[in-house]
C-alpha cells in the first residue's frame, strides 16, 4: 500500500471507530491494524479475542482483505461486513464515502445476512495429513513451471485424468475471482455447488463442471515438475508426486452482512461492466 492510500486508510479508520463510539458501541481496533494504523487510544484485541468478543467485525480494505479475515474468523461465527478500500470489491459492499451513513442503517436493522459455504481442503502425503485450511473461495492446484497431471475422483468415483497448467475448485462465491478468468461459470452465492475449473487443459474437451456441494472431491498429482496449492491465493504448499488433496464443503459458514437494498446481480453488473 503506498503512503498516499495509507493516509486515507489511517483517516477513514480513525473517523469509523470515533463515529461509532460516539454512539456508545464497544470498538476494538484488531492490534497490527492499530499499529499501522496508529490508533493506540482505542482498545485492541488479536483476531482471536475479537472473534470471541464481538457481535460483528467491520472489514476495510479489499477482497483479499476479507478473505483473509473470514478464514482467520470462520470458528468464531462472527458476521462480517465490508468496507471496500480496493479495486472490485465483490465481498466488501459498502463504498469509503458512503460508510457512515450505510452503516449507521445497518446498525439500525437495514440489513440482510447472507451465509456463504466454505471448503475444506487436507493435503495428504504417503497417508499423513500435511496441510489443511478453509477457504472461502477456491482451492487451486497449479504448476508453476510445466504443464501438471493430475486425476480426479469425485465420491469416489474416477472422473478424469488432465494435463493442464492446473485445477481450481471453487465455492459459488469464488466463481467472481480466479475461476472466472479461467473461463469458468458464475454460480449465485444461494446455489449449493461447487465447481471444478481447468487452467488452461491441454485438451480443449476438458470443460468446467459443478457438482453438489456434498460432494467430496479428491485430486492426486500423478505427474509434476513444480507444483502447489494455495487456499485463496494467500497460502501456498510445496505439492510432490503422489500428494493428494481432498476438497469437500465445511460444515461452517462464514455470514456477510449486506446493506438492506443490496442485489446480487446490480453488483455483478456494476463490477463486470455489464451493459
Amino acid at each position: 500500500m503506498n503512503e498516499s492510500a495509507l493516509l486515507m486508510m489511517q483517516e477513514d479508520l480513525s473517523l469509523l471507530a470515533r463515529h461509532l463510539a460516539e454512539k456508545n458501541i464497544a470498538v476494538w481496533i484488531e492490534t497490527n491494524t492499530a499499529q499501522h494504523a496508529k490508533l493506540t487510544h482505542y482498545p485492541t484485541l488479536t483476531l482471536h479475542e475479537i472473534g470471541k468478543a464481538a457481535d460483528l467485525v467491520i472489514v476495510m480494505g479489499g477482497d483479499g482483505t476479507m478473505l483473509s479475515m473470514a478464514r482467520s474468523l470462520v470458528e468464531a461465527d462472527v458476521p462480517l461486513v465490508g468496507i471496500n478500500r480496493g479495486r472490485l470489491g465483490f465481498l466488501t459492499d459498502l463504498r469509503a464515502e458512503h460508510m457512515l451513513d450505510e452503516l449507521d442503517r445497518m446498525l439500525a436493522g437495514a440489513y440482510s445476512p447472507e451465509p456463504r459455504m466454505l471448503l475444506t481442503a487436507t493435503v495428504v502425503r504417503q497417508g499423513e495429513v500435511l496441510y489443511e485450511s478453509y477457504a472461502l473461495n477456491d482451492v487451486v492446484v497449479k504448476s508453476g513451471l510445466r504443464l501438471i497431471e493430475l486425476e480426479v475422483d469425485i465420491d469416489g468415483k474416477f472422473v478424469y485424468k488432465q494435463r493442464s497448467d492446473g485445477l481450481i475448485l471453487t465455492t459459488p462465491t469464488g466463481t467472481t475471482a480466479y475461476a472466472l478468468s479461467a473461463g469458468g461459470p458464475i454460480l449465485h452465492p444461494n446455489v449449493e455447488a461447487i465447481s471444478l475449473v481447468p487452467i488452461c487443459p491441454h485438451t480443449l474437451s476438458n470443460r468446467p463442471i459443478a457438482v453438489s456441494s456434498h460432494s467430496r472431491i479428491e485430486v492426486t498429482v500423478v505427474h509434476c515438475d513444480d507444483a502447489q496449492l494455495s487456499c485463496d491465493g494467500q497460502f501456498q504448499v510445496a505439492l510432490m508426486q503422489g500428494d493428494k488433496i481432498a476438497a469437500a464443503r465445511a460444515q461452517r459458514t462464514i455470514t456477510l452482512l449486506h446493506p438492506a437494498d443490496y442485489c446480487y446481480f446490480d453488483m455483478l453488473r456494476n463490477k463486470l461492466n455489464w451493459g
